[in-house]
C-alpha cells in the first residue's frame, strides 16, 4: 500500500522520482489518461505527486504541458484537460502542491491549506520538472489556474522555469481582501499565528450556491474524488497561506517584475463571473504582458477548465491560437 500523504519520504534524493509508483484515483466517470503514471519526487516542502501521461504514439510530440492546479484542487480533476492535451500531441504532467492533494501537508491538521512561502511551491515545480525531464520532451509550456497560475508566473519571473509559452485561468493575481484585512492577517503571522485558519468554515456548497462552474458533472468530480479518497479533501486557508499569498501577487507588480517575460507569448483567460479572485488584477496585469492576449470567457464562473463545453471551447481556441503565436 502507499504511505500516506504526510508520511516520511524515505531514501529519495532531493528530486528524484521515487522507485515505487504512487496511487492514482481513477473512477468510471474519470478514467486515467491514456499512458499516464504517477510518481514521488521529492522537494524542500517534503514528498510531492506527480503525474505523467506521454505523448500520442505514432507522431513526433509537439512538447510537453506542465498543469498547475489551483488551491485544493488534485492532479484527478486534471484528467480531462490532460486528455485534451494529449489529444494536441503533447505530453502532460500534473503535480499535487506541497500541503494538498496526495503530497505531504505542511500543517498538523491535513485540512488546513497551509504555506510558509511560495518558494515552497515554485521549488516543487521546478525539482518534479527535473526529476522528469527524460519522460517530458521539449519545448515546455505552463497551464496555470488560478493558485497555479500565480505560481507558475512567479517561476517564470524569477526565471526558475523556461517555457515557450504560458496560459493562465483566472489566476490568482490578486486576492478580494480588504485593506484591514490585509494588514491584520499580516500582524497575525508576525506575532506566531501563521499556523491558525485564516476564517471559518462556511455553509456546504451545493450546485445551486457555487461560484466556480455551471456544469454540473464537472462540479460533482471533486466531491467524487474526495469520497473515493478522503484524504485528497482540503479545508481552508491559513493566516500563513494568506499572507504568502498577498506576498507573491504584490511582487507581480512592482516594477521591472514581468521584464523577463516581454518576449513570452502568454494567454490569460478570464471568467466574466469571477468572484473568487481580484478580477482589477488580472485585468491590470494581463496588461503588461508585451506579447499577452487577454480573452474574457462570457458567463464563466472560476472554474474555466471545469466549464460548461461551448465556454470551455472558447478557452481552447484561444489556447490554440497561443500555440501557433508560440510556433509550436
Amino acid at each position: 500500500m502507499p504511505a500516506p500523504a504526510g508520511a516520511p519520504m524515505g531514501e529519495m534524493a532531493d528530486g528524484a522520482v521515487g522507485p515505487a509508483g504512487a496511487p492514482i484515483v481513477s473512477l468510471a466517470q474519470n478514467p486515467t489518461p491514456e499512458g499516464a503514471a504517477a510518481f514521488w519526487c521529492s522537494a524542500k516542502a517534503g514528498r510531492v505527486r506527480m503525474l505523467v501521461a506521454p505523448a500520442p504514439p505514432g507522431r513526433p510530440a509537439r512538447g510537453s504541458v506542465f498543469v498547475c492546479p489551483g488551491r485544493t484542487e488534485v492532479i484527478e480533476k486534471y484528467f480531462e484537460t490532460v486528455r485534451e492535451l494529449q489529444a494536441r500531441g503533447f505530453a502532460v504532467a500534473v503535480l499535487d502542491w506541497p500541503g494538498q492533494g496526495l503530497s505531504e501537508r505542511m500543517h498538523k491538521s491535513p485540512l488546513a491549506g497551509h504555506v510558509r512561502s511560495y518558494s515552497l511551491y515554485v521549488d516543487a515545480l521546478v525539482r518534479g520538472a527535473a526529476a522528469i525531464a527524460d519522460r517530458m520532451p521539449r519545448p515546455y509550456v505552463l497551464l496555470g489556474h488560478s493558485m497555479g497560475a500565480a505560481i507558475a508566473l512567479q517561476a517564470l519571473r524569477q526565471r526558475k522555469f523556461e517555457a515557450a509559452a504560458a496560459a493562465f485561468s483566472a489566476p490568482m493575481w490578486g486576492l478580494r481582501a480588504w485593506f484591514f484585512q490585509r494588514w491584520f492577517a499580516r500582524l497575525v503571522r508576525l506575532f506566531g499565528g501563521g499556523a491558525l485558519i485564516a476564517r471559518p468554515p462556511g455553509p456546504e456548497e451545493t450546485f445551486a450556491t457555487n461560484q466556480l462552474t455551471h456544469d454540473e458533472r464537472r462540479w460533482r468530480l471533486h466531491r467524487e474524488l474526495v469520497e473515493a479518497e478522503p484524504r485528497l479533501a482540503l479545508g481552508e486557508p491559513t493566516v500563513g497561506w494568506v499572507v504568502a499569498s498577498l506576498n507573491v501577487c504584490q511582487g507581480f507588480f512592482e516594477t521591472g517584475a514581468l521584464d523577463a517575460l516581454r518576449r513570452l507569448p502568454v494567454l490569460v483567460a478570464l471568467a466574466s463571473e469571477e468572484t473568487i479572485v481580484k478580477l482589477s488584477a488580472q485585468r491590470a496585469l494581463a496588461r503588461r504582458f508585451k506579447a499577452g492576449r487577454t480573452v474574457t470567457i462570457e458567463g464563466a464562473g472560476h472554474e474555466i477548465l471545469m466549464e460548461t463545453d461551448p465556454r470551455r471551447a472558447v478557452f481552447w481556441t484561444a489556447f490554440d491560437e497561443l500555440l501557433s503565436r508560440a510556433g509550436l
